[in-house]
């Protein structure tokens, strides 16, 4: 058999994991694009900021963060026991908070910039047919800005599937439960089953290169609305 039942079973959670973190990111992420891509406000550089930080930070440093605020503790820990809930360390739950938090950017930016492209003249067209602001921006900014959203999900998608230090961290190494297929290819390293890691490493190799074939490909083709 190509892969085991244990490497098929992280693939199936890395796949929910990062299914679920694109929904959410897509509710989330949709209106902070708009109002980075739109607000004249002066809180514009330091939100970005806030939003491109997962990009530079490393991944252990914030995954240590996450844990001390989900931690007895933290503030989500004392929430979390507050409202009788499981601790979020080394849950799923915990696994799709952090990853949330760690695919923001790859959410927000391609749509940030989407909205931007669209301009202040299809708005301006809209106003005077009588749309209000949210008419204008569900039925003009979201049809021009479609590539943006699919740009974003895709990335989103494929980021949250390459995570490591962040999960690590956050969800242990608990099969069935946190261990996603990064964590797995880890154990299988420091096993010394070369030949399964190998195995699992191409399958997240071929699906990295699909997805930017599949991104770039599509840049080359014109836009048409």
């Amino acid at each position: 058999m190509l892969l085991s039942d244990s490497d098929l079973q992280a693939i199936w959670l890395t796949a929910q994991l990062a299914g679920l973190v694109t929904a959410i990111l897509l509710v989330i992420g949709t209106p902070v694009a708009w109002w980075l891509a739109r607000t004249p406000s002066p809180w514009r550089g330091p939100v970005g900021a806030v939003v491109a930080l997962p990009l530079v930070l490393p991944p252990s440093v914030l995954g240590f963060y996450l844990l001390l605020a989900m931690g007895p503790q933290g503030p989500l820990g004392r929430l979390s026991e507050a409202l009788g809930a499981q601790p979020l360390p080394f849950t799923f739950g915990g696994l799709v908070l952090a990853s949330v938090l760690y695919s923001l950017p790859f959410m927000v930016q391609p749509l940030q910039t989407a909205f931007e492209a669209v301009g202040d003249r299809p708005l301006e067209v809209a106003a005077t047919l009588g749309a209000s602001p949210l008419d204008a921006f569900l039925t003009v900014a979201l049809p021009l800005a479609r590539r943006g959203f699919v740009t974003a999900a895709i990335l989103t998608f494929a980021h949250t599937v390459g995570e490591f230090g962040v999960v690590l961290m956050i969800g242990g190494n608990l099969p069935g439960i946190t261990r996603v297929a990064s964590v797995q290819i880890y154990d299988r390293v420091e096993a010394m089953e070369y030949p399964q890691a190998h195995r699992l490493a191409a399958v997240l190799l071929v699906f990295s290169f699909a997805v930017l074939l599949a991104l770039y490909s599509k840049r080359t083709k014109p836009l048409r609305y």
